[in-house]
């Protein structure tokens, strides 16, 4: 195995940050303008945090490609973290929700459009009822009052390396066998973590059992694979485990696929068979509009109605007055009808295979201590010579030097990939050519550190 030059590598992010510098002096200007209105010159705090010393400003995108306030044009595997995994723009959702808009945008009121989402999302991950939200996060805050309210039970059990949005419940790790909160920024917490929540490692059962024998678990919420410390996949027979041991021990489980939707066209549960009793998903299945849906079974449903008490969804802490809304809805039923499409999963998973092959020809090669794992039209490099079976190992190996490294060589030579991790996604649109494009960069990214 290679072993890295650290001196070397430091050499070479000067070098990429010099080149970044030449090739983009207006994100610069404007950067340097905004922070007059905004912290760190962004509308939020992690639009700031590439490996780059000041953000890129983007003027358009459209399909797989992004283009720079410097009129610099990139070949993009971020696609907006998962947002517009689909591509940027596609031409049926942008025509129909743009004549759609002018007919009003939100109501209170359903719409039929509203009925065809329902009735495709019944069909593609196999739960019969269906609510909308507004984003992925909200959609996990209500089932977990769902849960809550059904079970009558106050913890919620997560995985070491989740991330389910800005949860309570989910902003927190594992270290030493405590829980704490997700940063040490955050000393002082609403709710002391291990009254709220419970943290395991992936892929770890006896622990998981363990966890739930207690008896004060009220659901599990899980995605199928962990996705925000790269890619961890689950051990064979993991999920079969997790689906006996909630029921034996009367725990609802909640998988959310708002990242592993990338698997297929019925995600990760529909590829797999998994049987939750909620789901939820968001980002991608509006074409980047912001619009989430949770799936529930029938029983979930009968048990919510028995232990509400008849009591208004408002005072449950369900809803919002734009969630639900026509025109989010009507994005989701074009995108899901005519963007999100077989075809279009087989396209991205096959180009997706490419891409992971074309990486792990590179490692290989150059005989680098690396690897890659694909999960469906999502690809991660890691830098470790072995996947990770869990959140804990993969934070662990986590390399910010080589990470801003490979970051700013791509951003160099105009292609984008997820700025937190090395995550790179696949859209209908992206071709062969960007693919091979991609696994060259790589290649003389690797020649140029070794």
């Amino acid at each position: 195995m290679q072993k890295i030059d650290r001196k070397k590598l430091a050499s070479l992010i000067d070098r990429e940050l010099v080149q970044f510098q030449t090739k983009t002096p207006t994100s610069q200007r404007l950067t340097e303008h905004a922070k007059s209105s905004m912290p760190n010159g962004v509308p939020m705090p992690w639009m700031s945090e590439w490996h780059t010393p000041y953000p890129l400003f983007s003027k358009s995108a459209k399909g797989s490609r992004l283009v720079d306030v410097d009129d610099n044009e990139y070949v993009d595997f971020c696609l907006g973290d998962t947002g517009a995994m689909f591509g940027h723009s596609p031409d049926a959702t942008a025509e129909a929700v743009g004549d759609h808009v002018r007919h009003g945008i939100t109501t209170m009121l359903p719409t039929e459009a509203a009925i065809s989402v329902s009735r495709e999302l019944q069909r593609r991950f196999g739960l019969p009822y269906w609510q909308i939200a507004m984003t992925a996060t909200d959609a996990n805050r209500f089932v977990i009052r769902m849960s809550r309210i059904i079970t009558g039970r106050p913890k919620v059990l997560v995985f070491n390396g989740c991330y389910h949005g800005t949860l309570s419940e989910s902003l927190v790790r594992l270290r030493d066998g405590k829980i704490l909160p997700i940063s040490k920024i955050n000393i002082n917490p609403a709710y002391e973590p291990s009254v709220i929540s419970k943290v395991i490692e992936f892929n770890d059962v006896n622990a998981f059992e363990s966890a739930l024998a207690e008896g004060d678990v009220a659901c599990v919420l899980a995605e199928p694979a962990l996705t925000n410390v790269g890619i961890v996949l689950p051990e064979e027979g993991y999920h079969d485990a997790l689906r006996e041991l909630t029921r034996k021990y009367q725990t609802l489980l909640i998988i959310d696929e708002t990242h592993t939707l990338s698997t297929g066209f019925g995600g990760y549960t529909g590829v797999y068979g998994l049987q939750p009793d909620f789901f939820t998903v968001g980002k991608a299945i509006a074409s980047g509009i912001p619009v989430a849906a949770y799936g529930m079974t029938e029983e979930m449903v009968t048990r919510l109605v028995e232990a509400s008490g008849g009591e208004s969804s408002a005072w449950l802490g369900l809803g919002g007055t734009l969630s639900g809304n026509q025109f989010a809805v009507q994005a989701m039923r074009v995108t899901l009808e005519q963007v999100a499409t077989q075809g279009a999963f087989a396209h991205m998973v096959e180009q997706s295979g490419r891409l992971a092959d074309g990486i792990r020809s590179v490692i290989e090669q150059f005989e680098m201590p690396w690897h890659a794992v694909q999960l469906g039209a999502r690809v991660e490099y890691m830098f470790s010579p072995e996947p990770y079976r869990t959140g804990g190992q993969a934070q662990a190996g986590t390399d910010r030097q080589l990470d801003a490294y490979t970051h700013l060589y791509f951003l160099n030579r105009d292609i984008l990939i997820t700025p937190f991790h090395n995550m790179l996604l696949v859209s209908p649109q992206t071709s062969g050519k960007d693919v091979d494009r991609f696994n060259e960069t790589f290649k003389s990214l690797v020649q140029d550190l070794i």
